[in-house]
């Protein structure tokens, strides 16, 4: 018995020759990438907006299929700050990063390792995958110490962001085995720390991080805007980490971009293959980007 599809997808404006080739042209990226792991960082739009959530689902799904392995790693500040104000606190920011006390520490750790984590779990198993949610405590994955952060303006000034953390180690033996066993891992950006205690990280830190242990393919961000723009609004194809360091000098790459552009070359410099931003506002965003020929976002370069 064939289930139909929820929504499916209206294709009677395609001739089914321009379908046949449409796939036919995947056909070379699909042998490429069989077998290879690509970490994808999800946020933004595609996190909010349901059309968009089934999308990414879908391509996940797809991904996993055709013989690659895609493991997600998800942020959740709109919804932290959602909760965070239903129960009357403000949420306070030190240059882009979210002061965590313990309080708030209770709230990451509900919304990202509970809410938002089993939402995006419901959404790939209900496009035909099987997804499990991990924490950086499953299979003590991320291990993790107090961030330190200086002063942008002033070296000797540190500034106290409470409970976030900066990542130690990773040790992706629980991702592996889940990947040998045909499951899609979903993780969340949560660490501890030698005391067993709690940190928030960076969604982007993790997910680069994880990329460069595991030597993924690619690593693929998305964002809410078309990739890295210079002054004009052009969107940047290419960096190299001569440009970023011009970008970030007079201004053009700023706040909460930095952690995101840093971990990307991060990555590129410890060996993943490709680092990609995309626009998670446009739907289906990785397979235009993972099985297309056309440049897609901006891709940074190690050199």
């Amino acid at each position: 018995m064939t289930i139909p599809h929820p929504n499916p997808v209206d294709l009677s404006h395609i001739q089914p020759r321009e379908r046949a080739e449409i796939l036919a042209q995947a056909l070379p990226y699909i042998r490429k990438y069989h077998g290879k792991t690509m970490v994808i960082k999800y946020g933004g739009n595609a996190m909010t907006d349901p059309a968009l959530q089934q999308d990414f689902a879908e391509d996940v799904v797809l991904l996993k299929l055709v013989g690659i392995n895609p493991v997600v790693v998800h942020g959740g500040g709109p919804q932290i700050e959602t909760l965070l104000q239903r129960l009357g606190k403000k949420g306070e920011f030190i240059q882009g990063m979210r002061v965590t006390d313990a309080e708030t520490m209770e709230v990451v750790e509900w919304v990202l390792g509970g809410q938002v984590q089993q939402d995006i779990v419901g959404l790939i198993n209900a496009a035909g995958g099987k997804a499990v949610g991990l924490t950086g405590r499953d299979g003590a994955m991320i291990r993790a110490r107090k961030l330190r952060m200086t002063d942008t303006q002033n070296p000797d000034l540190e500034h106290d962001v409470g409970q976030v953390g900066d990542v130690v180690s990773i040790d992706p033996s629980a991702v592996k085995a889940l990947q040998d066993d045909a499951f899609i891992p979903v993780v969340s950006p949560i660490g501890f720390g030698e005391n067993n205690e709690s940190y928030n990280i960076n969604a982007d830190v993790v997910a680069a991080k994880l990329a460069t242990v595991l030597q993924a393919e690619k690593l693929l961000m998305l964002t809410n805007i078309p990739g890295v723009l210079d002054r004009d609004g052009k969107l940047l194809v290419e960096l190299t980490p001569r440009r970023i360091d011009e970008l970030v000098a007079d201004g053009t790459i700023s706040g909460g971009m930095i952690p995101k552009i840093s971990g990307a070359l991060d990555a590129a410099k410890s060996g993943v293959t490709a680092v990609h931003i995309l626009d998670g506002r446009v739907p289906h965003a990785l397979l235009l980007e993972v099985l297309g020929d056309q440049p897609f976002g901006t891709m940074i370069r190690s050199h």
